[in-house]
C-alpha cells in the first residue's frame, strides 16, 4: 500500500477548505477529536471489563483424552 506524501496531504487540505470553509474546519476537527477520544475510552473500558471477567472466571478444566478412551 503506497504511503501518503506531502503533495497528497496538501491536496486534501485544499479540498477540505473548499468544501467546508475556513470557519467550519475547526468545528469539524473538534468534533472528530471528541469522537476519537470517546472511541478510545469506550474500547479501553471494554478491554478492562473483558480482562476483569477473564480474571474472575476459573481456569477451564482440561479434557483428559486418556480417560475418554477407556470406553
Amino acid at each position: 500500500m503506497p504511503s501518503v506524501g506531502p503533495l497528497e496531504i496538501i491536496v486534501l487540505i485544499v479540498l477540505a477548505l473548499v468544501f467546508f470553509g475556513a470557519k467550519r474546519l475547526p468545528e469539524l476537527g473538534k468534533g472528530l477529536g471528541q469522537g476519537i477520544r470517546e472511541f478510545k475510552k469506550a474500547s479501553k473500558d471494554i478491554r478492562a471489563e473483558l480482562d476483569d471477567s477473564f480474571k474472575d472466571d476459573p481456569k477451564p478444566v482440561s479434557n483428559n483424552s486418556s480417560a475418554t478412551d477407556k470406553a
